[in-house]
């Protein structure tokens, strides 16, 4: 299986909001409730929205076969907004591969990455020697959601 690291286009948008919503309400199931991942992760999701977000920061998308199984971005300040690996293409490196292409990003512009990780991904994380700043505890549609505030200076 060859994996195709590239740049995000306007037309995967809707795959990879599938992939979120998806990928939320399995992976993270574990952790939250299901009223928590519809309040994190409806089923109806503003595709323009998404587009604008993905369009205007460094994002980083992993084909397999033609299919989106992973992608990740991260803003000019830093902030590493989102970072989802397909339900079923989890423990494959695919994380690995993402946040190392965000990682050199941040280097060449030598700025610190600052995260908000799920109580899931928060092991993810701490692997890659991100520090927990503080726990947190978000509202969102009603819900309050647990996560953490993580970040990683990478030297030039």
């Amino acid at each position: 299986m060859k994996k195709i690291v590239r740049l995000y286009r306007s037309q995967d948008c809707r795959e990879i909001v599938k992939l979120f919503y998806d990928t939320v309400h399995t992976i993270n199931s574990k952790d939250y409730s299901s009223a928590q991942l519809d309040a994190w992760a409806p089923e109806e999701n503003n595709v323009d929205m998404w587009n604008k977000s993905l369009s205007s920061t460094y994002t980083v998308v992993i084909e397999i076969n033609g299919s989106i199984v992973g992608f990740g971005n991260l803003d000019k300040t830093g902030y590493l907004d989102r970072l989802y690996v397909h339900k079923d293409f989890q423990g494959q490196g695919i994380a690995t591969i993402i946040a190392d292409e965000l990682e050199k990003y941040a280097q060449r512009r030598d700025i610190i990455i600052t995260t908000e990780a799920s109580i899931t991904a928060k092991p993810f994380f701490e692997k890659r020697g991100y520090k927990t700043i503080k726990q947190q505890s978000v509202e969102r549609k009603g819900q309050t959601l647990i996560n953490f505030i993580m970040e990683k200076y990478l030297v030039k």
